[in-house]
């Protein structure tokens, strides 16, 4: 059997609107596991967002961060980190501007400020509490991912001023910061090379902004039927949204399970 491999975005992917992992997504993956499958989650958080999802899925492997730090069955194959001096000099705009950051490890995250209003509505919609505060993270360690959180008519000053990163919307508040040139793609890319994986036997679901390199570099691409516009126009399939078996039913459109062989209560008729 040839060597095959599916990456799993989460919000909105692996999780439903209220933040669960529905019962499809679980029977689905441990279907695709007992066929030797590789699964694999890609993600823009952080490692430590994820360790509860990774242990009710069985899933050691991460492509977290967006493509800047890759581990493959807990052993680290890729890391990408931030230049510091950029790091230290987004720094100081940002708290002259009012505006917050935070600083993402290779497994923990802490933010800038306290009490700040877009932190807190922007970690509200993950349903997650207000992040530690450490505005001093970023110092003496690698720092892989940034989060901007400022205005909307504020994000351009920051793109104009920061030529070598991106800025990646995944709150209306709330934006990635990542080198420019990095994306979930690179980081499973990395990774289809150490197994030895071609690329057409991969396959990739998301929802997000930050999916599009990631959907239409895979062999396969499966945007969410939640999934924003751009999203979709750049998959290949599009599946049934996240609470509506949305993962079960796009392996089952790609081949990589059959319907005849899943409990039928599982599958809506």
């Amino acid at each position: 059997m040839k060597k095959t491999i599916v990456f799993f975005d989460i919000d909105g992917t692996l999780l439903n609107e209220e933040k669960i992992i529905p019962d499809s997504t679980k029977k689905a993956v441990r279907l695709l596991q007992e066929k030797g499958i590789h699964t694999v989650i890609a993600t823009g958080r952080v490692p430590k967002m994820c360790y509860w999802i990774q242990k009710e899925l069985n899933i050691d492997s991460y492509v977290s961060m967006n493509g800047q730090y890759v581990v493959f069955e807990g052993k680290e194959i890729y890391s990408n980190p931030i230049n510091s001096e950029i790091v230290q000099s987004l720094t100081s705009v940002t708290t002259s501007n009012g505006h917050a950051l935070a600083y993402c490890s290779h497994h923990d995250f802490k933010v800038s400020k306290r009490n700040h209003p877009y932190i807190e509505t922007s970690f509200d919609s993950l349903m997650m509490p207000y992040p530690e505060v450490d505005e001093e993270f970023y110092k003496n360690r690698a720092i892989y991912q940034g989060h901007l959180y400022c205005g909307r008519k504020d994000k351009q000053m920051y793109v104009d001023q920061f030529p070598d990163l991106s800025f990646i919307k995944w709150h209306d508040y709330a934006y990635d910061i990542l080198p420019k040139g990095a994306s979930k793609a690179v980081g499973i890319h990395k990774l289809l090379e150490v197994l030895d994986i071609n690329i057409e036997n991969s396959f990739a679901f998301g929802d997000g902004l930050n999916d599009l390199e990631m959907l239409t570099s895979i062999g396969t691409g499966i945007a969410m039927g939640n999934a924003v516009p751009e999203a979709k126009a750049a998959a290949d399939i599009i599946t049934t949204s996240s609470s509506n078996d949305g993962i079960l039913n796009g392996l089952i459109q790609v081949g990589l399970l059959e319907k005849s062989k899943i409990t039928a209560s599982i599958i809506p008729a």
